[in-house]
């Protein structure tokens, strides 16, 4: 790759200044020759299509238009694509495969976030904190001396669905804490887990067996509604569901009778539709939290997934190969 390679910004426009914040842009500066100005929420446009003629590398990110074969014939010189967010999946059609190209994805900085939220949620939920919580709003008294039976986060069992980068940071945060972990995942053997330091159980067995249940599988046609009213059915009473990874892998519909029914309690921050209707009973029930899909990169921390691209820009001119590269293959099983 040339030694300043040129490159374009394809993503809402908005999402650049935060994603890239002024030290960021600095250091691009000094790596690709790129218009700060010029950001591609169409590539049907323009100037868009005029710069894209030069564009070596394709800086991606939230609101990315889809890059197919009519996008990347007018990017003739295109090598490397390089996304500031989690999935490509939803702008990169198969034409990018086909072409070759080099795409990288700051998921994995991504998965940080995430992976902490759910640490908090599984402690949290341990504590059972937001029933408590309740209590003392309608009771405005609570018994000093006494202990409360039933919660506690020592030995509490974990059952991890899905070996994500999501998945696999959160089980390395649960390291420290006195919590007994197992994982389920179809795509992951005995020897990996045994890698990652957990035990590996059927959904069925980890569903029974788990005080706390937390999703972090993709979504795709196999995993829509996987935990659903037999599965549900067979988590423990008293039993924590949380999902911060698609609000499709649950069926709402049979959670909620659970809920009213008082036998499991929820944490959601992904929901099916997003947001629910209005009238959705899962806003009113009491043994469920719902958060407005806020566990991914929020705030100050969208600006680790512009270093993240920074950082794989300085590899590519310095002439190695990216540290979170892409691949075609087996991108429908990713997240």
């Amino acid at each position: 790759m040339p030694e300043r390679p040129v490159a374009m910004f394809a993503m809402t426009a908005e999402n650049v200044p935060q994603i890239f914040p002024p030290e960021a842009l600095a250091r691009l500066r000094e790596l690709v020759d790129f218009d700060p100005a010029l950001v591609a929420e169409s590539f049907t446009d323009a100037p868009v299509r005029k710069a894209l003629a030069e564009t070596e590398i394709l800086i991606t990110g939230w609101g990315c238009p889809v890059l197919d074969h009519a996008a990347l014939e007018a990017a003739p010189k295109l090598r490397a694509v390089l996304h500031s967010a989690g999935s490509v999946k939803g702008f990169a059609t198969p034409a990018v495969w086909e072409r070759g190209l080099v795409v990288s994805s700051a998921a994995g900085a991504n998965a940080l976030p995430v992976a902490e939220y759910t640490l908090a949620m599984i402690l949290l939920a341990g504590k059972d904190l937001f029933a408590q919580r309740d209590r003392l709003r309608a009771e405005r008294a609570f018994p000093y001396g006494k202990i409360v039976p039933g919660i506690g986060n020592f030995g509490r069992r974990v059952g991890i669905v899905g070996a994500s980068r999501v998945g696999r940071r959160l089980i390395e945060l649960l390291r420290p804490f006195d919590l007994r972990v197992s994982l389920a995942d179809p795509y992951v053997d005995e020897a990996g887990a045994a890698a990652l330091g957990v035990p590996l159980l059927p959904l069925d067995d980890l569903l029974g067996g788990s005080d706390i249940v937390t999703l972090h599988a993709p979504q795709t046609p196999e995993t829509r509604r996987m935990i659903g009213r037999r599965e549900l059915a067979l988590m423990p009473d008293g039993s924590v569901l949380v999902n911060t990874a698609r609000g499709a892998l649950v069926d709402h519909d049979a959670l909620a009778d659970q809920l009213r029914a008082g036998r499991l309690s929820a944490v959601l921050d992904v929901t099916e539709p997003e947001p629910l209707p209005a009238d959705s009973p899962l806003y009113e029930l009491p043994n469920v939290f719902i958060t407005p899909h806020l566990a991914g990169s929020q705030g100050n921390e969208v600006a680790r997934l512009g270093l993240t691209v920074v950082e794989e820009v300085e590899r590519l001119v310095s002439g190695r190969e990216p540290a979170f590269r892409v691949e075609g293959e087996g991108l429908e099983r990713a997240a």
